[in-house]
């Protein structure tokens, strides 16, 4: 059974119908991430079967039943064939309503989010995936401007620059993808638990996203959250910051200097991992506004010290 970050109970209740949206729009982008070299392993059925027992609660709701029914009646046998992986993308495709919710940007960015999960889905980014992702990428240029398909875009120019993918460019690709795929509040803290027990850092950051060994400094400076802590409150986040002389701003202006990255994320958010605070946040990087962008690791790592 899925276990949810006590922070996010109440907005699950109200922001039910956006999250039906929302898990349409993801689906398809998976469906489609999965499907875009064309093959199909155990792994990548695996994690469609994962991603039905993520969203197991939003079933009942319209159009979600129709596709989940769908969904049940293809994998009852615990393979998907060629045939029914086409099936399912026909379904998704002509079953996803207009959104009263999210505007097309935002759907086709939910999207993204869901391609980039459909191609991690296995553990493996072939040169292959990556071309045709770039081929979506190229195709989909109204999202230019948007975060984060400028800097997908460019990354992805950059390690199809000699045809091949080497293990380096794996790992930024692997980096840059599992920032952005939405796994559950359980699978989080097993993951950050194995990596904290084993002293292990994160494997990668991009610097267009999270600062890399950040120096965190609290008096005087202003402090914003996105998503949820794993290992406090919002509320004691807040505290640890004034303690040490620091300030919080609950949304990212001028004067915000660290905003930090809770590995909790929110389910209600509109983009899988990260939502308006980062995009804002990017756009005030890009007009000269020194914010750094941290993990909530090197924040705990900053208290600690």
């Amino acid at each position: 059974m899925t276990i949810h970050h006590p922070d996010h109970k109440h907005y699950r209740h109200i922001a039910k119908r956006q999250r039906v949206c929302k898990a349409v729009q993801t689906l398809q982008g998976l469906l489609t991430g999965i499907a875009i070299d064309r093959q199909l392993n155990a792994a990548e059925v695996a994690e469609v079967l994962n991603w039905c027992d993520e969203n197991s609660e939003l079933v009942g709701r319209s159009p979600f039943h129709e596709l989940k029914q769908k969904l049940d009646e293809i994998i009852a046998d615990g393979t998907i064939t060629q045939e029914e992986q086409e099936e399912l993308l026909w379904v998704c495709n002509n079953i996803t309503p207009e959104s009263e919710f999210f505007e097309s940007v935002t759907q086709d960015i939910q999207k993204l989010h869901g391609i980039m999960h459909g191609i991690m889905a296995d553990g493996d980014i072939s040169g292959e995936e990556a071309a045709r992702f770039r081929d979506w990428v190229d195709t989909n240029y109204h999202l230019k401007g948007t975060y984060p398909y400028d800097e997908l875009d460019s990354l992805l120019a950059s390690v199809l620059k000699d045809g091949t993918i080497d293990e380096e460019e794996q790992t930024l690709l692997r980096a840059f993808f599992e920032d952005f795929i939405d796994y559950s509040f359980t699978k989080r803290v097993q993951v950050e638990t194995e990596r904290v027990r084993r002293r292990m850092p994160k494997e990668f950051t991009l610097p267009g996203i999270c600062a890399m060994r950040p120096e965190i400094k609290f008096d005087g400076h202003v402090f914003t959250f996105t998503g949820s802590s794993m290992r406090g409150t919002r509320t004691e986040l807040v505290n640890e910051i004034t303690k040490r002389g620091g300030a919080f701003s609950p949304s990212v202006t001028s004067k915000t200097q660290y905003l930090v990255i809770g590995s909790a994320g929110n389910p209600c958010w509109a983009f899988s991992c990260y939502g308006r605070k980062v995009e804002r946040a990017v756009e005030y990087r890009k007009e000269g506004t020194p914010i750094i962008i941290v993990h909530e690791t090197d924040f705990w790592n900053a208290i600690e010290q």
